[in-house]
């Protein structure tokens, strides 16, 4: 049996994973869905949270771990565990990227949702005073991440997304080819995604090549819209 770690995207939690959670658990593995710092349950102020705060948390629960895990990332999460990765590389079996952000060394998250003109989410974004984080227009919340999920799950997403530290999107992602470079990739791509665009994570994973690329005909979050489907491509991997 494997090991999972499943990391959630921005402005959502642990939470996201839940109907994954009891699948993969059902057939015997271990799952670890943690809230990154500032989500979820956790109460991490917003002035302490940095894309670095991230992959050091990601970090802590991957020194926890028995043996190397499959590491999976939705979203921005996939920016987090590139980064976890870099520093652990010996504790990774396979990284998987589920509609994710794949960056390069060097590269940023803020730069693709620029480039990304058919997103409907950097239209929907909303910028605190202060300009440390980012919350979305609740009217347009269920297109851009959930157009064909039950609406039992929009519902409880909408009571528990919190606001979105901004610092981690202007960050950019450090990585070697040593490290981040020897571990698995697979990238599980949403083929009806209108918050980061097919075209974005065709050339994302065009870019950083992966020894596998899995479609989905989902929205943004199978893991509420499609949740047996991603768990089989889980067991594939």
């Amino acid at each position: 049996m494997s090991t999972y770690v499943l990391v959630h995207g921005a402005w959502h939690g642990g939470w996201c994973w839940d109907k994954v959670v009891h699948l993969l658990e059902k057939e015997g593995h271990k799952v670890v869905a943690p809230d990154l710092p500032g989500h979820g349950r956790d109460k991490t102020p917003i002035a302490e949270i940095s894309l670095e705060a991230y992959a050091e948390f990601v970090c802590r629960v991957l020194d926890d771990q028995f043996e190397p895990v499959v590491l999976v990332g939705h979203s921005m999460g996939g920016a987090v565990i590139t980064q976890a990765a870099e520093y652990r590389p010996e504790k990774i079996s396979t990284l998987v990227y589920l509609a994710a952000f794949l960056l390069k060394d060097g590269e940023m998250l803020k730069q693709y949702s620029a480039d990304d003109p058919e997103s409907l989410l950097a239209r929907n974004l909303i910028s605190s005073e202060d300009e440390s984080s980012l919350t979305i227009n609740d009217a347009a919340l269920k297109e851009i991440f959930y157009d064909d999920c039950p609406d039992e799950d929009v519902k409880r997403a909408r009571a528990l997304l919190v606001p979105q530290p901004a610092a981690p999107l202007m960050t950019p992602v450090r990585t070697t080819k040593e490290n981040f470079g020897r571990i698995r990739r697979i990238y599980i791509a949403c083929n009806h995604d209108k918050a980061i665009d097919p075209s974005i994570q065709e050339n994302m994973y065009t870019k950083s090549p992966c020894e596998k690329v899995i479609t989905m005909n989902t929205s943004h979050s199978p893991f509420f819209s499609a949740p047996e489907e991603l768990v089989a491509h889980f067991l594939s991997i």
